[in-house]
């Protein structure tokens, strides 16, 4: 009799094991639970087209999605409020401009593209860099973003490639209040960027 035991008992603590084997795996972190926990609270993470951020959840990404030819690429909008196709086209030729009419008070708008016509040299602005490549960035109370209401303007090109080659644009458009703690939110996008070489 006690060798029919212990053979059952030895299966039986066999059997648990590989039930709490599997058990741990099936919690334990699928993609999604690995990707929810390297977020830092109140951050999610953008990854398309070699381009990888961290941005607050209340901003939401907007993959550019356009048919016709450009001579820029534009990568992502993301914004504090919805955005709109930003071009038209009449007869033979395609405008591009913000893809938002009027930021909202508080509002944030970041435009990643990525320009198709070869740079010889990165511009005028404070050096500094995104993801280890040189990068230029301008701060101003004017630029582009005025025309949608903006109070500031956050211009970054990144040389992703020896120059010649296309540049990685970023601008950033803040309507007040809370410019400060947006501006910090933005540099904190920055840092986390990841841009794979165009």
């Amino acid at each position: 009799m006690d060798g029919r035991v212990r053979p059952r008992r030895i299966l039986l603590c066999v059997a648990g094991i590989v039930a709490t084997v599997a058990l741990a795996s099936a919690c334990g972190g699928g993609d999604g639970t690995a990707k929810a926990a390297a977020d830092p609270p109140g951050l999610v993470t953008y990854r398309s087209g070699g381009l990888t951020f961290r941005h607050p959840a209340a901003w939401t990404a907007y993959p550019f999605r356009w048919a016709g030819e450009l001579h820029f690429r534009p990568l992502v909008y993301l914004s504090t409020q919805p955005v709109q196709n930003p071009c038209s086209t009449h007869g033979n030729t395609t405008s591009c401009g913000l893809p938002v009419r009027r930021l909202r008070p508080g509002g944030v708008l970041v435009v990643w593209q990525v320009n198709g016509i070869p740079a010889m040299r990165l511009g005028q602005g404070a050096r500094i860099r995104v993801d280890g490549h040189p990068a230029t960035r301008v701060v101003t109370s004017s630029g582009v973003c005025k025309k949608v209401g903006a109070d500031r303007t956050i211009q970054v090109v990144v040389e992703t490639s020896p120059t010649p080659s296309p540049l990685t644009y970023f601008t950033g458009c803040l309507r007040g209040p809370n410019l400060a703690q947006n501006e910090r939110r933005v540099d904190d996008l920055l840092v986390s960027a990841r841009i794979s070489s165009q």
